[in-house]
């Protein structure tokens, strides 16, 4: 089974410098040995710029980048990560999206100067089409999760934040398709931090991995779906979900939704349900940190309409 290595992590930092912004970060409320990884703040507004512009990059350096430019199926965050990284390459970007998409993805897309173009209801139509519109084009196709260089590039964020936190122990993470979950792991094993990867119980495809012994698909029903709405996960996360100082843990939908308005209520933090998926599983308690454990808790997206969101 494939594996990344710290060296494709290193790569990836180096060709991301000075292109993406660094990881913020800012203490948990209440106070404790826990840190906010903010990396909403990210260009786009999700951690998915690192891995675009590192796999667009790696491209152009091989020459391989086409001048019908490149093509990717996402629910957004992937899309709007490859469409400003195509746009500051000055190459085409054409994103397939669900009709599900929230439309607040779709118009920043659009902003972007991507053309998109809506098919099907889940994602795995979506990349059904984009691998047809590639193979039809030329066009180079990107993937949302699923591509060892989107995958390093999202591993740089753990570079980043053990630089910054003396101590680190454990890192917690989203996971849709596993991309981030896949890249801060790799990193995590040269450090001998903890990762722990949280998905929705009603869509958990790394989870149902690890319990078939293989990647399988799975039912996708979840409040965080537009974002981490993957059937499959990728064999990277596997892989990664496997080794010894990585963890899976679910949440419940109403878990997720609890933590957004928490941040929202206590920070002024408004983050999509995907964004507040990680701090879910310390706030529903499918993890409980040791005493003195110095965590990390990654909020990894806010593209979101923040009208559903209550002062407390």
């Amino acid at each position: 089974m494939p594996h990344l290595t710290h060296a494709d992590i290193k790569a990836a930092a180096i060709r991301i410098a000075g292109h993406t912004r660094p990881i913020a970060l800012a203490p948990m409320d209440p106070p404790g040995h826990g840190v906010l990884a903010l990396e909403y703040l990210q260009h786009t507004g999700s951690f998915k710029a690192r891995g675009a512009w590192n796999f667009l990059a790696a491209h152009r350096e091989e020459g391989t980048l086409p001048d019908t430019g490149v093509t990717i199926a996402s629910g957004g965050n992937a899309g709007l990560a490859c469409a400003w990284a195509a746009g500051r390459l000055g190459v085409p970007a054409t994103v397939f999206v669900p009709e599900t998409a929230p439309p607040v993805k779709t118009a920043a897309l659009r902003r972007l100067g991507a053309e998109v173009r809506s098919v099907g209801r889940e994602y795995a139509e979506a990349l059904a089409a984009c691998e047809e519109f590639a193979a039809a084009t030329g066009a180079l196709a990107s993937h949302a999760y699923d591509h060892p260089l989107i995958a390093a590039g999202a591993g740089t964020l753990l570079e980043e934040i053990h630089d910054r936190v003396p101590g680190l122990a454990t890192v917690v993470v989203a996971v849709g398709g596993g991309g981030l979950f896949a890249g801060v792991a790799a990193a995590a094993r040269q450090h001998g931090i903890r990762v722990v990867g949280v998905e929705p119980e009603r869509s958990r495809a790394l989870n149902a991995a690890l319990e078939a012994g293989r990647t399988v698909d799975v039912p996708v029903d979840s409040v965080a779906a537009d974002a981490l709405g993957a059937r499959r996960a990728t064999p990277l996360a596997l892989a990664e979900a496997r080794q010894p100082h990585t963890r899976s843990v679910l949440v419940p939908d109403e878990a997720i939704i609890g933590a957004r308005q928490l941040l929202w209520s206590r920070h002024r933090i408004a983050v999509e349900p995907a964004g507040a998926t990680a701090l879910a599983a310390l706030w529903h308690g499918a993890y409980v940190p040791d005493q003195g454990e110095r965590i990390a808790v990654v909020l990894c997206g806010a593209n979101t309409d923040p009208a559903g969101l209550q002062d407390a």
